[in-house]
This record gives structure tokens, C-alpha cells and sequence, in this order.
């Protein structure tokens, strides 16, 4: 599967070391073309059984192609981002299949902004990537060297927040469940918690890349942490995928927080303080948020709370990045658990998150539970549908011609139907000859009616 995600497959069937010969010597090429003067590349893995393979071919043509390599092995995808907008690296290579099962493995690219390619820049690198590849004699071939510093930096670049008050967090003195999957956030996040201060009781973070459960982090894989949660009395349960872009989080009872409010969490606690304290993250920090079109309408809610602008975006983190980037927005995001603090850097990271999760908790007193309830309550449903033979293109335009009349209509990443109470959002799969249906209410009990209604009307 090649997308503006970068490239993922089944290892040993769809992604074999010839695939990952070609992507990385097309990246090579990319980036000798992008930034002739620079030849360093970052590279880092999540800590699957396969991605040592993947890496070690990826590092060998990338020197092959006379490139500089930098290998930062077992890290959180954002580390590897932070490593090359900090760094000055030409560009970085994250290996990952994100929440993918364990047999999936795959390569995201990283430009020299430290932000993934947009689709622009992803046209260009694709075309040399199927093009015939050149390689330098023996006095061209470059080198490859062990870079180990990037998770102390990755952690003290967000200890060092002045939105952040690591004392009073430890005074705090959280207990917490936290479940890396055995993946890259063991590496880091028991490091961070154990700085400020939190008795972690870790489940899944031996980083042996055998996943104990299936990884996406959602609530029907999470039964066994929030079961730990409520056994041990924890004050939360931190759960991170195995690259630790995406935070979900379990609240004191064991109930699943919702992985839409760890993003509505964040942008409450980040304007409230830039409210309070103007300029606290910087001067390029606008007091407007951004995210998908999916993310829950509560973030429009809460900027209207501290009179911050919402914009958002199609699906897809570089696409919310770009327009953070254009309106210099304090903080942004997706409503997987997504959490963008452009005073780190311009990326989904899980451990920006649980800094800004854990001060919010410090500074109000509340319970995690308590919190929620302090922000707006709405519920999202999703479903799919199968087209069959139905074009979806005018299966959309039949419903804008249904709904025009009594919502507002964006048409940006599919369509979406802004209404009064609620909105409904349908995506043609770009892999699968389905459309997907996602809706948000007051109430879950509206939600999946709403994605019921729909699903019968394009059914019809």
C-alpha cells in the first residue's frame, strides 16, 4: 500500500527487501535532489520483529547512495521527526505500520521540516522511487553511525515546556497503568513518567516487538489494561500504538476515556494557559487550533470557549500539520489520539500528550473522569458500506442534494454534513470498495442512528 502515509505491506509478501531496496534509493535520490548540499538521512524503527531487517536494508542503500545515515534504532516515530527538524537532516525514514498487525511493516518518509511529504512532494519522490537507480563508486558511498541522544532530547524538549510544571506534576504523585504494546514506547515513556514522578505499573512495554494484544489502541483491544486499572487503583491508564504517535488514555473507573477527548483535552489545557498567560508557548503560537474533519466538533467548542479560531482539514496528520504551519496555531490534531504542539515539533506525539494530559490533571486537582465531564459531551458512531458496483462520486453528490438545504456542506476529503445537533462525514476507501460513515451527537443512541439512516439511504 503506497499513500501519502508512506508504504506499508505484509512482510515476505507485499513488502520484501527488493520493496525496501527501491523506496529507500528513491529516497536517496529525493533527497540528493531536494538538498544537494546535505547527504544526512534520520532513521529509526517501532520495534517489530521485522523492522531490524528493514532498517539495516534501508541503511545499507541508503549509504550506497552515498548518503550519511543516522540510526537511531528503537524510537517513537516523532523522535524521528524531532531528530531530523533539530538535527538538519535532509530527511528521515520512520519504519512502522502504525497500528497494523504484527506480519504488516512499512517506511514513513519525513522531509527536512521534520514533517511527513505532502502530497506534492510524495508525487516527486514515488516517480524516482520507480525509476532505474544510479549508485557512486566506491569514494562516493557514504556511512552510517549510531545516534543515541534523540530520546533524552525528545524528553527534555518537552520537560522543558514553559506550559509545563514538572514539580507540580510530581507532586501529584500518579499511579499509572501503561501498555507500550512491547513496542518503541517502552524505550521512552516509563523514562518520562519516572521523571515526573509517577509510579508506573507497566503492562506490554519490553520492547520484544511481539505484540501481546492486536495494536490498534482501541477500547475493544484494551480490556485487559483497563481491568488493571481498576484492579490496582490507578489514577489512569496510558496506552500509546507501537510508533507512540497516538495517546488513548482509561480513566480512574477502567472506562475508556475516548480517544477523540485525549485531543479535546489537549487544546483545553493548552488555550487555557495561553489564555492566562499570553506568549507562554512562543510568539508563533496564534491562539487557533486545527484538525481533521472527522475529530470531534468539541474542539470547535472549546476555541469558541477562549475565542481561538478552528480550522479544519482533510484526514491525514501532514495535511493538519501544513495548515498549523500556515495559521501559526498553538495546537492541533486528530481525533485518534493525535496531539500536535508545534512548540515541540510539527508531528503527532504521544509523549507531548501525556505531558499536557498529566499538568492538566495536576493543576485542576480533578480525577481524569472529572475532567472529562468538564469539557463538551459528544459521541462518535462509525460504520462502513460496501458500493458494489455504485459509483461513489455520485453517491455523494446524491446526498449533497439531499442534505444541502439543512446543513452546511464540505467537500474538502470526501463529504461532510454539518447539522444543528450533529454532522455525519462519508469517505470512499481508497483501498477497499467501501464508504465509510462517521457520525457525532449529544448522545451515542443518535450517533449510530445517524449512521444507520445514511447507511439505508445510500443502500437504496
Amino acid at each position: 500500500m503506497v499513500s501519502i502515509s508512506g508504504i506499508r505491506g505484509i512482510v515476505g509478501e507485499t513488502l520484501t527487501p527488493e520493496v525496501v531496496m527501491q523506496y529507500a534509493a528513491g529516497f536517496a535520490e529525493y533527497c540528493q535532489r531536494r538538498l544537494p548540499n546535505n547527504s544526512t538521512v534520520v532513521i529509526g524503527r517501532d520495534g517489530r520483529l521485522t523492522g531490524g531487517m528493514i532498517l539495516d536494508v534501508s541503511a545499507g542503500v541508503l549509504a550506497a547512495k552515498g548518503m550519511t545515515v543516522r540510526i537511531i534504532d528503537i524510537c517513537p516515530t516523532p523522535t524521528v521527526q524531532l531528530a531530523v527538524e533539530r538535527g538538519g537532516a535532509a530527511g528521515g525514514i520512520a519504519v512502522t505500520a502504525s497500528h497494523n498487525p504484527i506480519e504488516w511493516n512499512g517506511m514513513k518518509f519525513i522531509a527536512s521540516s521534520g514533517m511527513f511529504l505532502n502530497a506534492e512532494e510524495n508525487k516527486e519522490f514515488w516517480n524516482l522511487a520507480t525509476s532505474e537507480q544510479t549508485y557512486p563508486t566506491w569514494e562516493g558511498v557514504g556511512k552510517t553511525v549510531t545516534d543515541s541522544v534523540w530520546i533524552r532530547k525528545h524528553i527534555d524538549a518537552v520537560l522543558g515546556l514553559p506550559i509545563l510544571n514538572p514539580a507540580r506534576i510530581r507532586r501529584r504523585g500518579f499511579t499509572i497503568v501503561l501498555d507500550c504494546i512491547n513496542a518503541a514506547g517502552g524505550v521512552i515513556v516509563p523514562q518520562l513518567l519516572s521523571e515526573l514522578g509517577c509510579t508506573v505499573i507497566p503492562m506490554n512495554c519490553d520492547v520484544s516487538g511481539v505484540f501481546a494484544r492486536t495494536p490498534e489502541p482501541i477500547p475493544e483491544n484494551l480490556g485487559a489494561v483497563a481491568r488493571q486499572v481498576s484492579a490496582s487503583k490507578a489514577d489512569l491508564g496510558i496506552v500509546v500504538d507501537p510508533d507512540v504517535d497516538r495517546l488513548v488514555l482509561i480513566n480512574e473507573r477502567g472506562e475508556p476515556y475516548g480517544e477523540e477527548y485525549t485531543i479535546a483535552t489537549a487544546i483545553d489545557f493548552v488555550l487555557a494557559s495561553a489564555k492566562k498567560s499570553p506568549g507562554i508557548l512562543g510568539s508563533a503560537g496564534t491562539m487557533s487550533v486545527v484538525a481533521n474533519l472527522s475529530t470531534t466538533r468539541a474542539v470547535d467548542d472549546i476555541a469558541a470557549r477562549y475565542g481561538a479560531m478552528s480550522h479544519r482539514t482533510p484526514v491525514g496528520e501532514i495535511n493538519v500539520a501544513r495548515r498549523m504551519k500556515q495559521e501559526g496555531s498553538i495546537i492541533g490534531g486528530e481525533g485518534s489520539g493525535g496531539v500536535i504542539l508545534p512548540a515541540v515539533h510539527l508531528g503527532r506525539d504521544a509523549i507531548v500528550g501525556i505531558a499536557l494530559i498529566l499538568q492538566a490533571l495536576a493543576d485542576s486537582g480533578k480525577t481524569l473522569s472529572e475532567l472529562k465531564r468538564s469539557l463538551p459531551e459528544y459521541h462518535i458512531a462509525k460504520g462502513k458500506i460496501p458500493l458494489g458496483a455504485a459509483n461513489p462520486d455520485e453517491v455523494m453528490d446524491r446526498l449533497e442534494r439531499r442534505y444541502s438545504s439543512s446543513a452546511r456542506v464540505n467537500k474538502e476529503d470526501g463529504i461532510k454534513f454539518d447539522f444543528e445537533e450533529s454532522w455525519v462525514h462519508l469517505r470512499k476507501s481508497n483501498t477497499e470498495p467501501i464508504m465509510r460513515i462517521i457520525a457525532e451527537a449529544k448522545t451515542m443512541q443518535a450517533a449510530k442512528r445517524t449512521v444507520e439512516e445514511i447507511s439505508k439511504e445510500i443502500q437504496q
